[in-house]
């Protein structure tokens, strides 16, 4: 005879012979409770239950109430855990398989110049806007704070020291001529520290402490 226990093992119902979740986030209970919502005959109650559905998934995925739109994710949750099959009546446009398994429209990255990179596109764009001004003291001493920014960025990118003529020459490059005329000497004598640059430029060598031995012993 087969024992009480046997005939227990032989129907429990493991989760590797039921149907794969498709959203395995929110659990076998949340699944079965939609396979039930499908059953029902009546498009009212369906609502009603797939709204009871919209609650326990927002408690069990609180995490979503940060976003503005989280309920519309919420429902959209639910039409794939469904299959795409519920018919209910949804506050927000009802979802199809293509819409969420397109791919998104590409991203228009800007053009962006790969040389004078260690100056920063603020800096490059601070060129552009003086370059188009009129001629004036202002010009000028926007035109000398760019070259001291332009040395500053310089030093914590490339080396230890550089020339002023270096500066004003590739300030020239990169107004097309409009400004980097050598007028007056540049006041930077170092570079930025940024966790961005170069580690040798970041590091600075620790001076090592001078310790002197000490002995208990006196020399006769």
């Amino acid at each position: 005879m087969i024992e009480t226990s046997q005939i227990a093992a032989l129907a429990l119902d493991y989760n590797t012979d039921r149907e794969d979740l498709r959203m395995p986030e929110y659990g076998r209970h949340v699944q079965s409770m939609i396979e039930y919502c499908l059953t029902l005959p009546e498009r009212e109650h369906r609502t009603k239950v797939a709204n009871s559905i919209i609650d326990v998934i927002g408690n069990l995925n609180p995490g979503l109430r940060d976003n503005p739109d989280y309920r519309h994710k919420l429902w959209d949750h639910l039409f794939v855990m469904s299959n795409f099959g519920l018919d209910v009546d949804c506050p927000y446009p009802t979802p199809t398989r293509e819409k969420l398994s397109g791919k998104p429209d590409a991203v228009p990255y800007p053009q962006k110049s790969r040389s004078h990179r260690y100056y920063g596109n603020i800096l490059q764009n601070l060129i552009s806007t003086v370059s188009a001004m009129d001629a004036s003291e202002e010009r000028d001493a926007m035109e000398l704070d760019i070259a001291n920014q332009m040395k500053r960025a310089y030093l914590s990118w490339n080396k230890d020291n550089v020339d002023d003529a270096v500066i004003y020459a590739e300030l020239r490059t990169l107004s097309a001529g409009q400004l980097g005329q050598e007028k007056s000497t540049l006041s930077v004598n170092r570079g930025v520290v940024s966790q961005n640059a170069p580690l040798h430029t970041r590091t600075k060598k620790k001076a090592k402490p001078n310790f002197k031995r000490k002995t208990n012993f006196k020399r006769k």
